[in-house]
């Protein structure tokens, strides 16, 4: 099985900054024109999951809150520590969780949208 999140925004380019450039996911793919939505899906190659952004005419309607959080877990210190200066070199700075565990076990910013990012301390293999 494999797993898409999909999500709908008016701020593509900067999207694209963030989780392109910032948190270094691969551009796996891209539309244009598919019925008035233009998109982008980013994440890694050979996994099973990744991000779909679109585009249209009509605005997004969201309503994020604290505990609405895409948690990316990086493969090493290394890739921790560059993911965390990327952010901080473009003045992306850290928000406090609302969930202690994330603060203890990661660090929590805000994407475009206002959702929350966490990247976390725990590395997964």
């Amino acid at each position: 099985m494999k797993f898409r999140v999909a999500r709908h925004t008016s701020k593509i380019d900067e999207i694209i900054a963030f989780y392109h450039t910032l948190l270094e996911l691969e551009i796996l793919g891209s539309f244009k024109n598919h019925d008035n939505y233009n998109g982008i899906f980013l994440g890694l190659k050979n996994e099973n999951w990744h991000l779909e952004f679109t585009v249209s005419d009509e605005k997004p309607n969201h309503h994020p809150d604290e505990d609405d959080l895409l948690v990316f877990y990086p493969k090493s210190t290394n890739d921790y520590d560059k993911l965390i200066a990327n952010c901080n070199a473009n003045n992306i700075f850290p928000v406090e969780p609302k969930n202690p565990y994330w603060k203890e076990n990661g660090i929590t910013f805000i994407d475009p949208d206002g959702y929350r990012v966490v990247i976390s301390k725990k590395l997964i293999e």
